[in-house]
Order: C-alpha cells, then structure tokens, then sequence
C-alpha cells in the first residue's frame, strides 16, 4: 500500500499545471471570431504592463490556483462549443504544448491572444491573435505566426503604431482596431473614419460588454 502511495505521489507531481485566473464559457467578443461560442481559459502572469488593462488581477503569477491539463480540458468538456481562447496576463508566459495537445485531441480550435512579447511562441495553434503594446516590445518571431492583428487604440499615436507592424506580417493576416474601452466616446469616430480611410481594416468592438456578458 505503501508503494502504491508513493507511485501515486510521483504520478501526480509529474502531472503539468498552469495557473488559471478564471475559465468560462461564453461569446468571443473581439477580432476575427466575434459572436462564435468560446470557452476562454485565462492565465496568471503578465509583465507588460498596460495601464489601460482591465484584467490587471491576472498580473501576479503566483496569485491563481495551479489546475492540470487534464482538470482545465475537463472544464471546457462541459459545454458544447468546441472553441477554446487562451488569454492572460500574458499567456506565453507559460509553455501551453501540453495544454494545446490536449485540447485539440479533446476536439477543440485552439485559439490564442498574445502581445507577443515572449521568447517563444508554444503550443500547437489553430489562430494566433497578435495584439501589440506600446509598453514592452514583441518578439519578432511572433510576426509570421500571427493570423490576427489587433491593436488597442487609445489615443492618435496608435494608428501609427498599428501601422508599423503590418509590413511584417503575412499578406493574409487580417488586421483590426478596437477602442479602449474607456475612450471610445473619443477614439470610435475616429476609427471609423481610419478605416474607411484605410479599408484593409477592419473595427473590432467589445461586443461582450455591449451584450453585458463575460
């Protein structure tokens, strides 16, 4: 029995965890899959430090439980849509291999949004959504992997920014600008008139918070 228990012990110590702020299901709100059924596993640990972040509780790594593959892919196993979103923080933080095999075994899309500031990109991934910021530099890596720009628009300088990154990227990577939230009263009209300026744009909008869903 005794050597049971400690086969045991080993198994389980061996077993991969991630930290995970929250996990829930709902509607992709933002970019490219907006309205489609996702579940969204969210990440501890961010070092970008955006002062406009609505998620700024998912900075502290250390500060969410740690969960198993296998307990965060059962999760997303309990509802129908088979579309998971993996975010942060900053997911890539992490090396996502051993979550992203899971899930595509289980039946999932594995989509992820990223800053793209890490050394690496892992995980297997079947849309990556590169959103740049002003206040860490991406690795450049991430720049032919990408299927989705999306830049934050806060404030003038950002259309600027947006644009410095389109001539790295892949001719099909679609490209979006979406409002701070905050300043969209001051910033939407504007990106309304970019786009129809700039038609190889697109607008994505927080249609969640719109909708007042998660």
């Amino acid at each position: 029995m005794l050597l049971e228990q400690n086969q045991q012990t080993t198994i389980e110590s061996t077993i991969a965890t991630l930290p995970v702020m929250e996990a829930f299901y709902t509607l992709q709100g933002e970019g490219a899959h907006t309205g489609r059924a996702a579940y969204f596993i969210r990440l501890g640990g961010c070092d970008v430090g955006c002062f406009w972040c609505d998620v700024k509780e998912s900075w502290d790594v250390n500060a969410h439980p740690k969960l198993s593959i296998q307990s965060i892919v059962d999760g997303a196993l309990e509802y129908p849509g088979r579309m998971a979103v993996i975010t942060g923080g900053e997911p890539l933080m992490h090396d996502l291999t051993e979550l992203t095999v899971a899930l595509q075994k289980a039946g999932f899309q594995t989509n992820i949004e990223t800053s793209g500031v890490c050394k690496a990109v892992t995980g297997s991934w079947d849309w990556i959504c590169f959103s740049p910021k002003k206040f860490k530099a991406p690795n450049p890596d991430i720049y032919n992997k990408a299927n989705e720009l999306k830049v934050i628009i806060y404030n003038q300088s950002d259309f600027a920014f947006a644009e410095s990154f389109v001539p790295h990227l892949r001719p099909d990577c679609r490209l979006f600008l979406q409002t701070e939230w905050g300043r969209s009263n001051e910033m939407l009209p504007r990106i309304v008139e970019y786009v129809k300026d700039h038609p190889q744009w697109q607008i994505s909008l927080q249609t969640h918070k719109y909708m007042d869903i998660p």
